[in-house]
């Protein structure tokens, strides 16, 4: 296993960054959720579904705070983690367009999630966090 470089690129800063200003926003937007199915409670499913999406919201605002520090301090977990969650972004936000949300907005979340695991997945930022360098989606299309 590779040691991460002592310089952390520009973009993982931006990363970083960015994750830990999601985080913040997720967790006050999550608390609001679930305000806001507490609160349709007594609706029956519906205020249950919207609870559910609020715990989700949270729990993913959670994942991008540790991603943040994570990919901060370049720690080898953070590229899992960072996987993880934009994975389940893209995953809440098919639940709110499910659930009626506006779809351009989801869209446009859903692609900034896509470019940020395509650049997760490149070799110098693979190589930054300790991990290999080969994109596991190489290794699919080479036959032995």
């Amino acid at each position: 296993m590779q040691s991460p470089p002592s310089a952390r690129p520009t973009g993982i800063t931006i990363l970083a960054i960015l994750a830990a200003i999601a985080g913040i926003f997720g967790l006050l937007g999550g608390l609001v959720v679930l305000g806001i199915g507490g609160a349709l409670a007594g609706a029956g499913v519906l205020g249950g579904l919207i609870g559910i999406i609020g715990i989700v919201v949270l729990v993913v605002a959670i994942g991008e705070l540790a991603f943040a520090y994570g990919a901060w301090t370049l720690k080898p977990w953070a590229w899992t983690l960072g996987v993880a969650v934009e994975i389940v972004g893209i995953i809440v936000d098919v639940l709110y367009i499910l659930a009626g949300a506006s779809i351009s907005s989801q869209i446009i979340g859903i692609v900034i999630s896509l470019a940020i695991l395509y650049y997760l997945d490149t070799p110098a930022v693979r190589a930054a966090f300790g991990k290999p360098a080969a994109s596991r989606f190489s290794s699919m299309t080479t036959r032995k």
